[in-house]
C-alpha cells in the first residue's frame, strides 16, 4: 500500500483543510495516509472539528506558520524530515504556499519518490508589494522543479500559474478541481430554513443575502457593504443581510457599516431587528445556506471559491466577482450573476436585480446543484487523485 505524506498549512475552515481532509479519509484503504498540520492564526476559527468528524487525528507542527519566520520555519523542516524519515512516504503532497515550501524541500532532501504540491490559491496578486511579489514568484518557480507535478484546482488558475506567471512549464501541471461533501446542503432543506430564519425572526418574504468567510482585506468585503446599502436604498422588498466569518478586517467592517448608515447586530445580541447582522464563525453553513435566498462574494482573487459551490448545491443564487476561478464553478447568468473587481456598479445592481427579480432568482437557484454535483463531489476528487498518483508512482517505477 502506498504511503502518503498530506501536509496542510492549518486546519482553519476553508477549502484546503476540506480537500486534505477528504482526501485523507476516503483514499484509504488504497493509500494510507499521515496528515501534518501547522499552526492556524487567532483569528481564524479552529476547524478540528472537520477532521474529528471523519476519524482523522492530524499530527501538529506549532513551528508551522503562514508568516515567513526564519528559526520557526527551520524547526518546521528539521520536523518534517523527521517525521519524512520514520513515515517512509512513497509521496509527499503539499497543499497551500508554506507547507509547499518546507514539505518539497523536505521530502526532496530525503529522496521521497515523488513530490506533488496543489495550488488552492496564489498570492501573485492583490496581497504584496510588487518586490515582495516577484520574490514569491522566484521562490515558487524554483520549488517547481522540484515537484514531480503540480495540482491546479481551476482552468483561470493553472493559466495565470504557466501563463501570466511562469511558474513551470504546462507539461507538469494537472487540472484536478476540488471536491466536497455536498450531500449535506441537499437534506432536509426545508426544515433547516425554518430553524433559521426563526432564530432570526425574518418572516417569510424577507430576501436574505450572506456572504461567508475570512474577513481578510483579500476577500474585500467592503464591497459586499456597498452592495448590500446600495440594496436597502433602492429595493422595495424587505432585505437583511449576514457576514458569517470573523477575521482582521471586522472592525473596519463594523465602521464601514456604520458610515454607511446600515444598523447592526452582532452574535452578541439575543435579538435582530436591524438589516445586517455579523455573525463571527459558524460551523453549520448547511443551515445558513438554507435560509438565505442569495450567496455573495467579493473577493479580489479566488482560487476555487467554496462558498459558491456549497452555495449552488444548496441551490442558491450567486452575486460575484469575476475572478480566479470563479467563471469555472459559477455559470455566468445561468447559476449566477458576475461583475468585474473593478465594476462596483455592476456588482451592486447585479445584487439588486436578482433581489428584485423574483423569477431570475429562482431560475439562478434551480441551475446550480446538477452542476456542482457533477463537478465538485468528494467522489471525483478521489478518483482523479489516485489516477495521478498511480501515473506518477509508475513513471518512477519505470526509471
Amino acid at each position: 500500500m502506498p504511503r502518503i505524506l498530506r501536509i496542510l498549512n492549518r486546519l482553519a475552515v476553508g477549502g484546503p483543510l476540506l480537500n486534505a481532509s477528504y482526501l485523507t479519509k476516503y483514499m484509504a484503504p488504497e493509500f494510507e495516509t499521515m496528515l501534518v498540520v501547522g499552526e492556524r492564526e487567532e483569528h481564524e476559527k479552529d476547524a478540528s472539528f472537520v477532521t474529528g468528524a471523519l476519524g482523522i487525528t492530524p499530527v501538529h507542527i506549532p513551528q508551522m506558520g503562514r508568516s515567513v519566520n526564519p528559526w520557526k520555519d527551520y524547526q518546521s523542516y528539521k520536523q518534517m524530515q523527521k517525521l519524512i524519515r520514520e513515515f517512509k512516504p512513497d509521496i509527499v503532497h503539499t497543499h497551500a504556499a508554506k507547507p509547499g515550501a518546507i514539505g518539497r524541500l523536505a521530502a526532496k532532501s530525503l529522496n521521497v519518490p515523488v513530490i506533488v504540491h496543489t495550488y488552492h490559491g496564489h498570492v501573485f496578486h492583490s496581497y504584496f508589494s510588487p518586490v515582495k511579489t516577484r520574490v514569491f514568484i522566484g521562490v515558487e518557480r524554483w520549488l517547481a522543479k522540484k515537484s514531480d507535478a503540480i495540482i491546479a484546482i481551476s482552468e483561470q488558475q493553472k493559466k495565470e500559474l504557466v501563463t501570466d506567471f511562469r511558474i513551470a512549464p504546462e507539461s507538469k501541471f494537472r487540472l484536478i478541481p476540488l471536491g466536497l461533501d455536498l450531500d449535506k446542503f441537499q437534506s432536509n432543506k426545508d426544515e433547516k430554513r425554518k430553524s433559521f430564519r426563526s432564530s432570526f425572526s425574518i418572516s417569510d418574504d424577507e430576501i436574505v443575502i450572506t456572504i461567508t468567510g475570512r474577513l481578510v482585506p483579500i476577500k474585500n468585503h467592503f464591497l459586499f457593504l456597498e452592495g448590500v446599502s446600495y440594496v436597502l436604498k433602492n429595493s422595495g422588498k424587505k432585505v437583511k443581510a449576514f457576514i458569517v466569518g470573523d477575521g482582521e478586517t471586522r472592525h473596519m467592517l463594523e465602521q464601514k457599516a456604520r458610515e454607511l448608515a446600515i444598523q447592526f447586530t452582532t452574535e452578541k445580541d439575543t435579538a435582530h431587528p436591524h438589516p445586517l447582522v455579523f455573525t463571527s464563525w459558524r460551523s453549520d453553513i448547511d443551515v445558513i445556506n438554507a435560509g438565505s435566498d442569495i450567496i455573495a462574494l467579493t473577493s479580489l482573487n479566488e482560487g476555487t471559491p467554496v462558498s459558491l459551490i456549497e452555495a449552488q448545491a444548496s441551490g442558491k443564487a450567486v452575486v460575484s466577482t469575476r475572478v480566479g476561478g470563479i467563471e469555472a464553478v459559477v455559470q455566468e447568468n445561468i447559476t449566477g450573476l458576475l461583475s468585474d473587481i473593478t465594476d462596483e456598479e455592476s456588482f451592486c445592481k447585479n445584487l439588486l436585480r436578482v433581489t428584485e427579480d423574483d423569477q431570475l432568482r429562482n431560475e439562478l437557484s434551480r441551475a446550480g446543484t446538477s452542476h456542482v454535483v457533477q463537478h465538485y463531489s468528494y467522489q471525483r476528487l478521489v478518483r482523479d487523485m489516485s489516477e495521478l498518483y498511480h501515473e506518477l508512482l509508475s513513471n518512477k517505477s519505470h526509471v
